[in-house]
Parts: C-alpha cells; structure tokens; sequence
C-alpha cells in the first residue's frame, strides 16, 4: 500500500525524483542535493531519506553503466574508504536525531550548497589527495543523513580538476558505493519499510526519465541557468526548513 500523502507531497517527491535522475544522469551535478530538502517540506525528512534510497540505487544502476569505463579510479579508492566511516559514525547518531533535528540540519546543508556555489573558490593548482580522506567522512554523513553528499564531494573533486566526463563518471561511481553501504543501516534502523519500498517502486519509471533526461541534456543544454536555478531554490527550501525546524 501506497504512504497515504497529500496530493501536494506526492508533487513534491515526484519533482525531486525526476530532479534527482537529471542529476544522476550527468546534467547539473548537484541538481540530486534539493531532492530530501524539498520532500522534508512535505513529509518527515527521515521517511524522504527511506523512500528515496531504493530509487537511488536504481538510478545508480543506470548511471554506472551510462559512464563506465570514465571515471577515474585512482579518486575512486581515495574516497571510498573515508565514506565508510562517514556512514557508520551516521549510524551511531541517527537514533539521537527527531524529524526537527533532521528538518534543521538539511536547512543549513542546503544553505552552505548555496555558499559553496556563489563563492567556490578556483584552485590555482589540484589540492593535496590528503583532503579525499575528511572529503569522504564528510560525504558518508551528509549522504547518510540526507543523501546530501554533493557539497563535500565537490568541495574536493572540483579542485582536482578532473574533465568534465571524468568528474561526473566517478562522482557517479562513488555515490553508487555510499549508497549500497547504506542500504543495511537503513533498514536496520527501519527507514525502509514495506510502505516505503511499494513508493519507490512507484516511482521508479521517474527516475528512469530523469535518468534519460540528464544524459540527454548533457550534450545539449547549457548549465549555467541550470545551477542558477538549483542555487535559488537550494536557498529558498534551507531557509524555510531552517524556519520549519525552530518554529
């Protein structure tokens, strides 16, 4: 059975779906962060994280086969250790923190995107590799809590400068790993339920649009009104979540 959602929350988690495919399908990276933000307008932050996983790992699916054989594995091995440890120190957290907890620190994650975007300083030269190992715990948090791994991620990767093709290929791979290690804790914790997983089951034709949508828009479409857009919204739902969570 279907979650018993209003029409309006059920707008909501279709756009952030088919958002969160245009992402994983390489067009406007960080497109997939406004996904939990915008359904925790609507629903509990924690369900949206739950109902959300399942697809992700599908869209994950799709997307590694779209770019494999272009990422980069050298940055692969750096992070993937890092977000392991990320994950598990979410685990041990996640039973301290209420929908308002929840609520408010996706408020300040979103706010701090949009800080990042506006100001994301240009490295003369790549950063050290010795940030992939903070980048990763940081990832593994983020994305446990609210699949919001993108800021952190790009925090490191962007200054290393990879091509284009490279970046989203191995962004791609990596979050498909963070994803599958929260798979376990997640039901564990009963994020995923059978109410949850007949949702994303729902959902999954979305997210293969959105999928399609982004590879397509990749090779098409200019993203700089794109993130322009992304930003604009990032920092509308933060604040009203941040307002949502202390009221």
């Amino acid at each position: 059975m279907l979650p018993d959602y209003s029409w309006i929350a059920w707008l909501l988690i279709i756009l952030s779906t088919y958002l969160t495919g245009v992402s994983k399908g390489g067009f406007a990276g960080g497109f997939g962060t406004l996904s939990v933000p915008l359904m925790a307008l609507a629903i509990d932050p924690i369900a949206a994280a739950g109902l959300l996983l399942p697809l992700l790992i599908v869209m994950d699916g799709l997307a590694v086969k779209a770019w494999w054989g272009r990422q980069n594995w050298a940055e692969v091995k750096r992070l993937i250790p890092g977000m392991a440890i990320g994950v598990v120190v979410a685990t041990l957290v996640a039973d301290s923190l209420d929908a308002d907890h929840v609520r408010l620190v996706l408020g300040v994650i979103s706010l701090l995107f949009v800080a990042y975007m506006v100001f994301k300083p240009s490295a003369s030269r790549p950063i050290s590799t010795v940030w992939a190992w903070p980048a990763g715990i940081a990832t593994g948090i983020t994305s446990f809590i609210a699949h919001a791994g993108a800021p952190p991620m790009n925090l490191y990767l962007v200054p290393r400068r990879l091509d284009k093709t490279a970046f989203i290929a191995t962004t791609t791979l990596v979050f498909a790993a963070v994803n599958l290690m929260k798979l376990p804790p997640y039901l564990w914790l009963g994020e995923i339920n059978t109410t949850s997983i007949w949702a994303s089951l729902a959902l999954v034709p979305v997210a293969w649009l959105g999928i399609r949508s982004g590879v397509w828009l990749h090779h098409r479409v200019n993203e700089r009104l794109f993130y322009r857009l992304v930003i604009l919204a990032m920092a509308i739902v933060g604040v009203q979540l941040i307002f949502k969570a202390l009221g």
